[in-house]
């Protein structure tokens, strides 16, 4: 496929996703506006309040001003007039990051991963400029720059780790290619880089897998406070629609709290606020419904759910160790050893990157201060990995793991040798037949050295000769 159609293919997908984006705001939106507001609606404030959630769903921060007129109305303090909302609603970026992977792949597939992915990031990052400076609003206001750059930052990561994943497995007679036979040529210390990044695969979407488990089994247990809470705002049908679809956003924020609770250290819901498995202290919950769903009390025999993240190391270190025995690579202890810690300190890495994108501020005062601490969150998180890894990943080697080996082995050489039996019979069946239909004897010259007994070690003396060339019975030469 030409370079240039693979450029526009994936700056058309980066136009579709930024489009599907704003869609899914923009729809409810507009359905709000029409039965709220009805004909007399300030249709030009939907625009600007659709492109202020679509940036502040891809991790720009927004700053709120409320004006004096509705502080007054509404009876708010002025001190909590001002306030900034920065717990990302993870599911726009989510939806970003995984379209513009995919995105990538298919670059990739068609010979031309860096140009695809790089162009359909710049059509994206020209897109996110043209929403940014399009959208100000006066009591919602994000940073231009940060408007421009967390959206188009997430797409480039997500095409170039797509891109890169296809192109380092088919090849691109390229970059990857050379940068692939360098990483090979390490030796015992070529797979390592790759045992890595699969491991932390496992690890990162077993690590969201249990959480979303564990915030589904909260659904069941305390749908009845989330129902409550619902009932508490007194809303219409369409409010209940509207404040339904924020809540469905905000589920992958909830799976990152999830899985910093399962880690041990949990989270935050304001100042002075603390939600673990070793003791619950929330005090007064914001009348938020999916707030409804958190526990309310722990205890320190509730710690065990750590041994959950230790099992999805243990199932990392266990997928990597058989894959390289089925590949024919056991390594030894001290490469097993860098696998175990390179997927501990990878996840760890991930969870910092998803707590900080989790948590922040979600209103004035006490409110300041929410969601999963990204340096504890890593850390803990990363060790219970680690030790999962490193049991697996470390321990000797079963006797069925080497009869597998060994198998294998054996396997390879008797497939071997069938080859070469074959080649050396192919090499010996030349000859003519006779006429009554016997095959004529092949010549000395006919037949390879490696089939005849002289090339097997044998040595002269050892040869037949024919029998019209023996001396009769009985006589001597």
């Amino acid at each position: 496929m030409q370079r240039l159609l693979v450029a526009l293919l994936a700056a058309f997908d980066a136009a579709i996703a930024a489009a599907i984006g704003l869609a899914v705001l923009l729809a409810p939106l507009t359905l709000l506006w029409t039965l709220a507001f009805g004909a007399d609606a300030d249709w030009g404030t939907l625009w600007p309040l659709t492109g202020t959630l679509w940036q502040f769903g891809h991790g720009a921060a927004i700053d709120i001003s409320l004006p004096t007129e509705v502080v007054t109305a509404v009876g708010i303090a002025p001190e909590a007039a001002e306030f900034v909302l920065s717990v990302t609603p993870l599911a726009f970026l989510v939806f970003t990051l995984l379209f513009a992977a995919r995105s990538g792949a298919r670059a990739a597939k068609a010979g031309a991963w860096a140009l695809g992915a790089l162009g359909g990031s710049i059509a994206f990052a020209a897109i996110a400029a043209v929403v940014a400076v399009t959208s100000a609003l006066e009591i919602a206001r994000t940073s231009t720059v940060a408007a421009i750059l967390l959206p188009s930052a997430v797409y480039l990561i997500g095409a170039f780790c797509g891109a890169i994943r296809v192109a380092w497995e088919d090849g691109d007679s390229g970059v990857v290619d050379r940068l692939h036979d360098l990483v090979d040529s390490w030796g015992d210390w070529g797979p390592v880089t790759g045992s890595v990044v699969r491991g932390t695969a496992v690890a990162v979407v077993g690590v969201v897998g249990t959480s979303a488990l564990a915030v589904g089994l909260m659904a069941l247990l305390r749908a009845g406070e989330a129902v409550t809470l619902f009932e508490t705002v007194r809303t219409d049908l369409l409010g209940l629609i509207v404040m339904s679809l924020g809540n469905l956003a905000y589920l992958p924020t909830l799976i990152v709290w999830a899985a910093s609770w399962l880690a041990g250290p949990g989270f935050a819901v304001g100042v002075g606020t603390a939600v673990s498995p070793a003791g619950t202290n929330l005090g007064v919950v914001p009348g938020i419904p999916v707030l409804g769903l958190l526990p309310e009390n722990g205890s320190i025999w509730m710690l065990v759910v750590v041994l959950v993240p230790i099992a999805v190391g243990a199932f990392a270190g266990w997928v990597v160790r058989s894959r390289l025995v089925w590949e024919g690579t056991p390594l030894r202890l001290p490469q097993r050893g860098v696998i175990a810690l390179g997927i501990a300190v990878l996840t760890g890495g991930v969870a910092a990157l998803a707590a900080l994108l989790a948590s922040g501020s979600i209103g004035p005062q006490r409110l300041a201060v929410v969601g999963p601490d990204a340096l504890m969150f890593a850390l803990a998180l990363g060790g219970e990995v680690l030790v999962g890894a490193a049991i697996l990943l470390l321990a000797p080697r079963h006797r069925d793991e080497l009869a597998e080996e060994r198998t294998d082995r054996w396997i390879a050489e008797m497939t071997a040798s069938d080859l070469l039996r074959e080649t050396t019979r192919s090499g010996t069946d030349r000859s003519d037949a006779r006429d009554d239909g016997r095959p004529d004897a092949a010549s000395p010259s006919d037949v390879p050295v490696e089939a005849t007994p002289t090339g097997a070690g044998m040595t002269d003396a050892d040869e037949t000769a024919p029998l019209d060339d023996l001396p009769p019975r009985g006589s001597s030469r």
